[in-house]
């Protein structure tokens, strides 16, 4: 059938459209390919000339860097440093043995590294850097930056180290960083990828160690462009990492500062705590060592010296040290007999200077006893017959459970490496542990924090200080994340008669104050800031019967390994209460002269906030404690706060 003229008309008008729309689109097309072609011709021809010679382009991960740890007033201790290395790539190097023999005319490079890295490349994947040298001079950085084009697969690097400036101040409560290793990876299911750079710093023990998620930051990133050897020609685009969260302690520099030097050599430690929000405002064990050290790669001497240091140099004993308490678990094995009733505070008992149980004699530390003594009095004159009279009417379970009602026994949450728990045995312990029933001659051991007691002096700040308080304080290290403070929780009543408590705090008020009281010579002489405190003594082991044979009669005639550990607690100011110590000299014979007059040195520094005027101090010792000073080398201390929070 034949089109009329109307329909033919109609039907080229539509192909003209549709022409028209497919060639404007077939322009568009070539337009958008012209501009394209001008593109790469003419604004990108430099880089694509040189991608046509072989160029390529790398992703690297940027390494974050480290966030920092400050003092309660914003000091820095743990920080960060230049630090200039290189760093070297099996597959880019090709012949890694000639390059680095090209690279030992440059920098100096002994058998031994050269024979570690090539190991280390040996071990690692083709395209893992592996660190050559570390910490170069810039003049070393600079040379091997200019001879680069020799020396393919070697890269030099700038970038930030672990510096800790206060050194052995901090060492054992922040710890160390070091590079990742095998072991620590093995221990991370998914491992971020920039724990496997080279230059990279992982948290090994310590607050660093605990707090590694916090403080490492997140990784950046950069592309480079390099040519067919390896070489950079120039950086494409970078993506900074981000730093890792700054983390503010509740720890006062100049106080740890002056802890540490007046601890000295000793193998000791102390602690100090805020008893109005529980922050440890300095925690101290020595002697100490140098984190910088193990930051840099410790060298082999250094590290054996430390090992075998008699002193144990590499402990921290404030939290991993477990002692027997001696005397100064006496207040607790007090409370546990007035919380039951079954003494009160006029409850005296006769101390002949020793105590007979099933055939064998208990012996007082004074042999020619006390006489009648009540409770206060037990604690002033520190007299063991007392509380092992109490021990047997009171029983063990009673008092070991006072003893974790104070913190004894009880394992304290702070980011610091292997916190012990210590030991407030019972009857159940006893058994669980050596399937043996509990003896009347344990329980007369444990009331005097003998036998199987353990405490760390972590432990006996925390029971220091809640005695000080009635408030189950708990201890803090960290103030701020971020500039965001933690908070300080309302920390729950003890719950204990608060009759039973004071007389526990006057029996230490006493010791300190009273005419008999044991550590009277260490008194605190300004009023303001009265102390009150409690010393112990904890055997070690017996002076044998061949030993006294020999004449050895003293502790201090014996090996410094055999003798007693030294040990005192105290809290001031007594009417409100403000900081509780607690010292530990191990093998340093009496409490009262050893661990006493340290703990007191410590606690008028924090309560004056800086060296305390001579006139805090009993006539008698002042000379002496003005000489100590001038030994000493002693940080700029915080100006004293003028407000006082009430306990």
């Amino acid at each position: 059938m034949r089109k009329s003229q109307k329909e033919i008309a109609e039907s080229s008008r539509s192909i003209t459209r549709r022409g028209l729309a497919l060639g404007a689109i077939q322009m568009a097309v070539v337009s958008v390919l012209g501009l394209k072609l001008r593109s790469m011709q003419i604004e990108h021809a430099d880089e694509y000339r040189l991608l046509s010679d072989g160029n390529s382009i790398k992703i690297e991960l940027l390494p974050p860097a480290r966030g920092l740890i400050l003092d309660r007033n914003g000091m820095i201790i743990a920080g960060n440093e230049q630090n200039y290395r290189v760093t070297l790539t099996r597959e880019e190097a090709g012949d890694v043995s000639a390059v680095i023999a090209r690279l030992r005319r440059i920098i100096p490079m002994s058998d031994h590294q050269v024979a570690q890295i090539l190991e280390e490349v040996r071990k690692r994947s083709a395209v893992t850097p592996v660190m050559v040298v570390d910490r170069l001079s810039w003049p070393e950085f600079s040379s091997i930056a200019l001879n680069a084009p020799a020396l393919p697969g070697v890269t030099p690097k700038s970038g930030l180290s672990r510096n800790y400036p206060r050194a052995g101040d901090f060492a054992h409560v922040l710890g160390y960083v070091g590079p990742v290793s095998d072991y620590d990876l093995s221990k991370i299911e998914n491992p971020d990828p920039v724990l496997r750079l080279p230059e990279f710093q992982l948290g090994k023990v310590g607050m660093e160690a605990k707090l590694e998620d916090v403080l490492r930051g997140k990784a950046g990133s950069r592309r480079v462009e390099v040519n067919s050897v390896g070489r950079e020609m120039r950086e494409l685009s970078r993506i900074e990492g981000q730093q890792g969260a700054t983390v503010q302690t509740t720890l006062d520099a100049s106080l740890q500062n002056f802890a540490t030097q007046r601890l000295g050599e000793e193998s000791a430690a102390a602690v100090v705590m805020d008893v109005t929000n529980g922050d440890i405002v300095a925690i101290s064990s020595s002697p100490v060592f140098d984190p910088n050290k193990f930051v840099r790669g410790i060298s082999g001497p250094d590290y054996r010296e430390l090992m075998k240091h008699d002193h144990r140099p590499l402990a921290d004993k404030t939290v991993q040290g477990a002692y027997p308490p001696g005397s100064t678990f006496k207040m607790m094995t007090l409370l546990a007999g007035l919380e039951a009733g079954v003494i009160n505070p006029g409850s005296r008992f006769f101390c002949p200077g020793y105590t007979t149980v099933a055939g064998r004699r208990f012996h007082c530390w004074s042999r020619g006893g006390h006489g009648m003594v009540d409770a206060v009095q037990s604690l002033e004159q520190s007299c063991d017959v007392y509380y092992y009279e109490l021990a047997q009417r009171v029983g063990i379970d009673r008092i070991a459970a006072m003893a974790r009602r104070f913190g004894i026994g009880v394992r304290h949450d702070l980011p610091m490496s292997a916190i012990t728990e210590g030991i407030a045995p019972d009857r159940a312990w006893k058994m669980a542990r050596y399937q043996q029933e509990w003896q009347v001659g344990d329980s007369l051991n444990a009331s005097i924090g003998q036998g199987y007691v353990l405490a760390s002096p972590l432990q006996l700040a925390v029971m220091t200080a809640r005695l000080a308080t009635g408030r189950a304080v708990e201890p803090r290290l960290v103030k701020a994340i971020d500039g965001v403070s933690q908070p300080v929780p309302d920390w729950p009543d003890l719950d204990l008669n608060p009759l039973n408590l004071r007389t526990a705090r006057a029996g230490m008020e006493a010791v300190m104050n009273a005419g008999r009281g044991t550590a009277r010579r260490m008194r605190i002489a300004a009023p303001e800031w009265r102390m009150a405190g409690k010393t112990g003594t904890s055997q070690v082991r017996n002076i044998t019967a061949a030993e006294r044979a020999r004449g050895v009669i003293k502790n201090e005639q014996l090996p410094w390994n055999r003798r007693d550990h030294a040990l005192f607690v105290c809290f001031a100011p007594f009417d409100m209460p403000r900081y509780a110590v607690s010292v530990v000299v191990e093998h340093g014979g009496g409490g009262s002269a050893v661990a006493a007059p340290i703990a007191r040195d410590i606690l008028l520094f924090a309560l004056a906030g800086g060296l305390p005027p001579l006139s805090a101090y009993p006539d008698g010792a002042r000379a002496e404690v003005e000489e100590m000073w001038s030994r000493m080398n002693l940080m700029p201390a915080t100006p004293p706060k003028t407000e006082r929070a009430k306990a």
